[in-house]
C-alpha cells in the first residue's frame, strides 16, 4: 500500500541544506525486490512520488526523475506538480492522480537515513609582501603579513533512499532497490546540487536494466 514512511531522520529539511553544499559524490545502488515474475511490467505511464516532510525535497528529486523518465521515452508525472503543501499526502491522494492519469505505475522514493560527519580543517593562511630597499647595498626590508582564517569545518554526508515500484493494476510493490550516496562538501562553501541528477539518473539506470521500463 501507499503511505507516508516514518524514516530514521528527524529533520528531513536537512536533505534540502545538502542541495547548496555538495562537492564531491558517489551513488551505489543495491538491489532489494527483483521485480516480481507476475508483474505486468514494462510501464510507459508513471507517477512519481517522494515521500519527505519537506515539500521542496520532494518537488526537486520528483522533477529530476521525472526528466530522467522522459529521457528515456518513458510519461512520467510528478505528484508535486498535482498538488501544493496542504494536500494530504495519503494513499487515497495518490490513487486519485493514478485514476486521473491512468497511470500504469508509481514510482515511490523515500529517505532511510542520512548521516552527517564533520571534522574541522585548518585554513591555509593568505600572505602579503611589502618589499623595501635599504640604505645598505643588496640589502632589502621584507614585511610580512598572514591573514589567517577561522578553522573550516568538512562534511561527510551518507544519504540512503528507498525507491520501489508500485503496479496500478495490482496495486502492490513489484520491485524495489535501496541507493546510497557518499557526499563530501565544505560547510562554507556552495556547491553543484548535480548529485540529485545523478542520483535520479541512477535510479531510472536501474529500472530500466530490470526491464521495468518501456522501450
Amino acid at each position: 500500500q501507499l503511505t507516508e514512511g516514518k524514516p530514521v531522520i528527524r529533520n528531513l529539511i536537512a536533505f534540502v541544506a545538502l542541495l547548496a553544499l555538495t562537492a564531491c559524490t558517489s551513488t551505489q545502488v543495491t538491489q532489494v525486490k527483483e521485480l516480481s515474475p507476475d508483474a505486468d511490467a514494462p510501464y510507459g505511464n508513471v507517477l512519481v512520488v517522494s515521500l519527505f516532510k519537506s515539500f521542496d525535497a520532494r518537488r526537486i528529486l520528483e522533477q529530476e526523475l521525472v526528466k530522467a523518465l522522459e529521457d528515456r521515452g518513458v510519461a512520467a508525472v510528478a505528484s508535486t506538480s498535482r498538488m501544493d503543501t496542504k494536500t494530504p499526502v495519503s494513499r487515497e491522494t495518490f490513487l486519485r492522480m493514478v485514476d486521473e492519469l491512468d497511470s500504469d505505475a508509481v514510482l515511490v522514493t523515500q529517505l532511510v537515513s542520512l548521516d552527517t560527519q564533520a571534522k574541522l580543517k585548518d585554513m591555509r593562511p593568505e600572505s602579503t609582501y611589502n618589499i623595501r630597499q635599504t640604505y645598505y647595498f643588496n640589502v632589502w626590508n621584507v614585511e610580512l603579513t598572514e591573514y589567517t582564517e577561522p578553522q573550516g569545518l568538512d562534511l561527510e554526508h551518507s544519504i540512503r533512499l528507498s525507491t520501489q515500484v508500485y503496479s496500478a493494476r495490482q496495486q502492490e510493490a513489484v520491485w524495489a532497490i535501496e541507493s546510497q550516496t557518499e557526499i563530501v562538501s565544505a560547510f562554507d562553501r556552495r556547491g553543484d546540487p548535480s548529485f540529485i541528477t545523478d542520483e535520479a539518473r541512477a535510479i531510472v539506470s536501474q529500472l530500466s536494466r530490470d526491464g521495468l521500463l518501456s522501450p
